[in-house]
């Protein structure tokens, strides 16, 4: 596996996709933020070169399916496409897959990582190194995930001003979800707290402790939260009580 060959395939992919768009320019820095988080997971998990490596190029592909999902829909809504799937399928049955990696031994793995690294939960994947490396991406995804809400602008991740969020309400099943310390289904999502919401709420479906180590050691919950003035009194009492319990949460982890 020689990763700077797949980065330059990698490089050489993106030249059909518009760099000036700044959506794109965000999965760019995502697709190389979650390839660093990959590595940093695997090297603390003390797994074998190879699988460190391999975590390392599951990272880099894992949002392939992005970058035309915004081509053709200049959106990341889940409406539009299964940009995971999407991803795998381009990979493996148009074989573009070979453009990053000679070798087909890891193929399995790396198409099961792909294809479920968005999925609501992780279910039925029964062979145990496939299942370690899609709970690898799914966290480091998350990991990252974390400094494009707090460096990204609102505008280009919501639509609308950060005022404009914060004077939205959390929809009572939303608020559900998360009291249950659930993931928030996103078909749920009604309001813009509620997708506020939804980017807190995936620290519930964490699978390695360097993971909550990071999220807790950056001070995360507290960075996100306070990203967005609550005019809403509703809401921001509600924030107050979210910041609490999940700050606890992942302290007693």
């Amino acid at each position: 596996m020689d990763l700077q060959y797949s980065k330059k395939a990698f490089e050489n992919y993106l030249n059909d996709y518009d760099r000036k768009n700044e959506k794109i320019m965000l999965k760019i820095v995502h697709t190389y933020g979650v390839m660093e988080c990959s590595k940093k997971i695997a090297e603390d998990m003390k797994l074998p070169a190879e699988d460190c490596e391999l975590a390392q190029l599951i990272g880099l592909l894992h949002d392939i399916g992005r970058f035309e999902q915004l081509k053709c829909y200049n959106s990341f809504e889940p409406g539009t496409m299964n940009h995971a799937a999407f991803g795998a399928k381009i990979l493996f049955e148009k074989r573009l897959i070979r453009c990053f990696v000679e070798e087909d031994k890891w193929d399995e793995i790396i198409k099961t990582a792909i294809g479920h690294h968005s999925d609501y939960c992780l279910k039925g994947i029964t062979n145990k190194r496939e299942l370690m490396h899609a709970q690898i991406i799914r966290d480091a995804d998350k990991l990252d995930n974390c400094r494009v809400k707090l460096e990204t602008a609102i505008e280009i991740l919501l639509g609308v001003t950060a005022e404009q969020v914060g004077m939205s309400e959390i929809t009572p099943e939303v608020m559900r979800q998360f009291k249950n310390h659930k993931s928030i289904l996103l078909e749920t999502r009604k309001t813009k707290m509620d997708y506020w919401i939804s980017y807190l709420a995936y620290f519930y479906d964490i699978n390695f402790k360097a993971t909550y180590e990071s999220i807790r050691d950056n001070h995360y919950v507290d960075k996100i939260i306070g990203r967005i003035p609550y005019t809403n009194p509703d809401t921001g009492k509600q924030m107050e009580q979210i910041r609490n319990e999940m700050n606890l949460y992942i302290k007693t982890l």
